[in-house]
């Protein structure tokens, strides 16, 4: 299935957006706006890394990468509002902290082998009108890669202290906050409690990095 395939590419720009940024040439600054830009550096960014052998393979390494670069980055408070509706609205402030730590943690350990999978891909970005003030925007563009069609990812981000930040992604249309919102609803009918997900998740992610470890 098309959208199954490049579920992975998701994820791969979603870590690159996770990444440092860039310097910008001129001409990437006058021909992008203040969103596109963020996608357009971070981009680059992940283009140099994954030249580097060992940090495709090195899980520890990627990680650290992203941890280190988060939060100034991509809005997960909010996706991890997003994806746990209600829910969210309820939990306590330390149940928040260590949902979003095993959330993201998840999203790296499932998705981190993406990292060798794609080589070589361009970002062609669709018109954005974007209106004087605005604070939240649908960044449309399309991942062009050699020998197949191109790919519709488009990413919702808003002003977050004073900086663009991605709170979801869609590619062909399907968003990652209602697949993983599903996902969440499904476990929370069947354990009852967010404490329990949060238990469930967090075993979950030992496990595959004791083995990931061990290996």
């Amino acid at each position: 299935m098309k959208t199954k395939y490049y579920s992975k590419f998701i994820f791969l720009v979603l870590f690159g957006m996770l990444l440092g940024f860039m310097p910008l040439t001129k001409t990437l600054a006058t021909d992008l706006l203040a969103p596109q830009i963020g996608i357009e550096k971070a981009s680059n960014q992940l283009k140099i890394k994954m030249q580097e052998p060992e940090f495709t393979k090195d899980f520890k390494q990627i990680t650290e990468f992203v941890e280190s670069v988060i939060y100034p980055n991509v809005d997960f408070y909010k996706i991890s509002a997003l994806v746990l509706g209600k829910h969210w609205k309820i939990a306590t402030a330390e149940e928040k902290e260590s949902f979003q730590q095993q959330f993201k943690l998840l999203l790296i350990r499932t998705y981190s082998r993406a990292f060798v999978e794609f080589k070589d891909w361009s970002i062609r970005y669709l018109p954005l009108n974007m209106e004087a003030g605005s604070k939240k925007v649908i960044v449309k563009t399309e991942i062009l890669q050699p020998g197949l069609q191109p790919i519709g990812i488009n990413y919702r981000m808003g002003i977050s202290k004073g900086q663009w930040k991605a709170y979801d992604i869609m590619i062909e249309g399907v968003s990652l906050v209602t697949n993983y919102r599903t996902s969440f609803k499904n476990e929370m009918a069947r354990l009852g409690s967010l404490n329990l997900i949060i238990g469930s998740l967090t075993k979950r992610n030992n496990d595959a990095l004791a083995s990931k470890n061990s290996s």
